[in-house]
């Protein structure tokens, strides 16, 4: 008799644009899908305004197409692989699509800076391991987001430190947001624990919104940055 297949679940990781996601993703070994490659183009009419600003708000979730991200999570838990767009920041337009197979393994990443916002889905998919929000000192964040997006030239150097500055105030707000969605907020060190034991299949349960919210509004080490 063949063993049953073992399902194949998403961990989420979410956190602040220059948190070290991809960074920490690269680490586990894990197939990951780049949830930044489903933004919108920059010709899309749709794109959010920086309030008071003619610059497009990329940090806002309207900036993302968040139902051709959860398709191609379903369709990777369910056969293993999809074909994903390949987004270029630099140009703001998608310039390719590409396969992507995991072939059948148990567990994957799917990370980037919208990824707590298909929490609920995900979780109702059923395929859902755990969802993280990386967190750390928002000064550190901002440099490291800086000379990631210069070295890349990912946009205008205006354009940059304007962003820059407005993320690093709102950081503590951002990892707040994400909480209130249902990803788990930690640091590096604790976010790599969890994604090994979700690999071992010891899955954390994931929590509702309601108690992500208590807990962000209740515990120091949900709203302080170490």
């Amino acid at each position: 008799m063949s063993s049953p297949t073992v399902p194949t679940r998403v961990v989420l990781l979410a956190g602040p644009s220059g948190s070290g996601k991809s960074s920490l993703a690269a680490r586990t070994g894990l197939p990951v899908l780049r949830l930044d490659d489903f933004y919108k183009e920059g010709d899309d009419p749709t794109l959010p305004l920086v309030a008071g600003s003619s610059d497009v708000d990329w940090d806002s979730v309207r900036s993302w197409d968040a139902d051709a991200a959860v398709a191609a999570v379903e369709e990777l838990c369910r056969t293993g692989r999809t074909t994903v767009p390949v987004y270029s920041i630099a140009t703001s337009s998608r310039v390719d699509t590409e396969a992507l197979d995991i072939q059948r393994t148990p567990l994957f990443l799917a990370e980037g800076i919208f990824a707590a916002d298909i929490v609920a889905r995900c979780q109702e998919l059923g395929v859902l391991a755990d969802a993280l929000c990386l967190r750390g000192r928002p000064s550190t964040t901002f440099r490291r987001r800086l000379l990631r997006d210069l070295r890349e030239g990912r946009k205008s150097v205006a354009f940059l430190l304007r962003r820059g500055w407005r993320l690093m105030r709102a950081e503590r707000a951002i990892v707040g947001r994400q909480t209130a969605l249902g990803a788990y907020p930690c640091a590096k060190a604790e976010a790599l624990g969890r994604i090994t034991a979700a690999a071992a299949g010891r899955c954390v349960k994931p929590r509702t919104e309601k108690a992500a919210r208590t807990e962000s509004s209740s515990s120091p080490a949900a709203t302080s940055h170490t």
